[in-house]
């Protein structure tokens, strides 16, 4: 095993095998294609990962440097849970929790030493594997919705919403996101054929996300693809390339809206769309809804400095935080509430210094950093801190940031070997 760790990144591992390289990056595709199956416990996705960690410490993986703040940051964060939740070890639905925020953490720097060696073909083998998973999730989605698989209704939709292969309709419209905007890059950018067929994919994403019915999802997508499409405009090098992606992007939008024209003359699902869309939900507002609880949580939190511990916040409220930030104050003290803002803010603001650097992989990075964004935002209404892609962005993030300042430092630097 090739293990080092380098300053800067300037010291160059002896190259992998072809065959070697080639197994590495069909577990990256792996792992993307699995992370939209995570409706059973352990999910292929957890299946995957575990396999693709162990396979590339066996092989040759690298912790830079430029990555041990990650480290230090992830380990803080879960000590604080851990300490808040030592006097909860009795109750198992907590053990697992805390578990599970440790595999989170193994698995950001798993993602973080992966992407930041090889990045443009991993980056470019994780985009195929997501596209697929995400492929796989909207069909069965959308097929559950409109009921067109056999005793599926149950199983791939709840509360009448689309959830396909995901336990929560939430989650399904989240996770969806950046596989669309992977798809919409290649709508504004590609060749006629290729572009064709990820209008297509785009299409088929985009009619799942909102048969999930999640606001968070339908403002998320919108956001961070207008986002995501204007670093594009910015960063393009001819005005060639700027006007194809204004167009295409003028063409998608007014396609989209056609798309909700059709679905919403389907009465049951106007009739959804009409109560998801509303900012008056029962839940949402009151002294106890959704905002009202996260300004009594919050100072609540200024008065227990190891918190309430993971999972507790409903025995004082009727519902869970809906918030990632104050939920990290309650579920693991001031430790916890301090780091994993730090965490989350840090990765946005690199990534913002980042944006204009002419990488090899940049297409990839600003579709990635726009829906990691997206997701920052969303995580002030829901609780985000256990999503699989979440934290998969997130270690990517730093990965491709690490290996662009070893890009940067290279003169006529291969993406392909950092």
């Amino acid at each position: 095993m090739t293990y080092a760790v380098t300053a800067g990144g300037m010291n160059v591992a002896a190259p992998a095998a072809p065959g070697v390289l080639a197994l590495q990056r069909a577990l990256v595709w792996l792992v993307g294609a699995c992370g939209a199956i995570v409706f059973i416990e352990p999910s292929p996705y957890e299946i995957a990962t575990l396999l693709a960690t162990v396979t590339f410490f066996a092989t040759g993986l690298r912790l830079r440097l430029v990555l041990m703040p990650l480290v230090l940051m992830l380990v803080l964060l879960n000590v604080g849970y851990t300490i808040s939740a030592i006097p909860l070890f009795a109750q198992a639905e907590v053990v697992s929790w805390i578990a599970t925020s440790w595999y989170m953490a193994v698995t950001v720097v798993f993602f973080a030493m992966v992407s930041s060696e090889d990045t443009a073909a991993r980056l470019d083998m994780l985009r195929r594997g997501l596209v697929v998973g995400a492929m796989v999730a909207s069909l069965l989605a959308v097929a559950g919705y409109f009921h067109l698989v056999p005793g599926g209704n149950d199983l791939l939709t709840l509360y009448g919403r689309a959830r396909g292969t995901f336990k929560d309709p939430n989650v399904l419209g989240a996770f969806l996101i950046l596989p669309a905007l992977f798809a919409l890059q290649s709508v504004v950018s590609d060749k006629l054929a290729k572009a064709f067929r990820n209008v297509i994919a785009f299409g088929i994403m985009s009619l799942a996300i909102l048969l999930a019915f999640s606001r968070a999802a339908w403002g998320g997508l919108v956001l961070t693809s207008a986002f995501m499409l204007a670093l594009m405009v910015l960063t393009s090098r001819t005005n060639a390339q700027r006007s194809r992606i204004i167009i295409m992007a003028i063409v998608a939008a007014v396609l989209g809206l056609a798309l909700i024209a059709v679905l919403l003359s389907f009465d049951s699902t106007a009739e959804m769309f009409k109560q998801r869309a509303s900012f008056d939900q029962s839940y949402d507002e009151g002294r106890f809804g959704r905002f009202g609880r996260h300004i009594l949580g919050a100072e609540m939190a200024l008065d227990l400095p190891f918190g309430i511990g993971p999972l507790q916040f409903h025995r004082y409220f009727p519902e869970d935080t809906h918030n990632s930030y104050l939920n990290a104050f309650m579920s693991g003290g001031w430790l916890s509430g301090v780091c994993y803002p730090a965490l989350v803010f840090t990765t946005v603001i690199m990534g913002f210094r980042h944006i204009f650097i002419p990488v090899p992989w940049q297409r990839a990075y600003l579709a990635v950093f726009s829906a990691f964004l997206g997701t920052v935002g969303e995580s002030f209404v829901i609780d985000t801190d256990h999503w699989r892609h979440f934290w998969m962005m997130l270690g990517a993030m730093w990965g491709m940031i690490a290996a662009a300042q070893v890009y940067k430092t290279r003169t006529g630097g291969d993406a392909s070997s950092t």
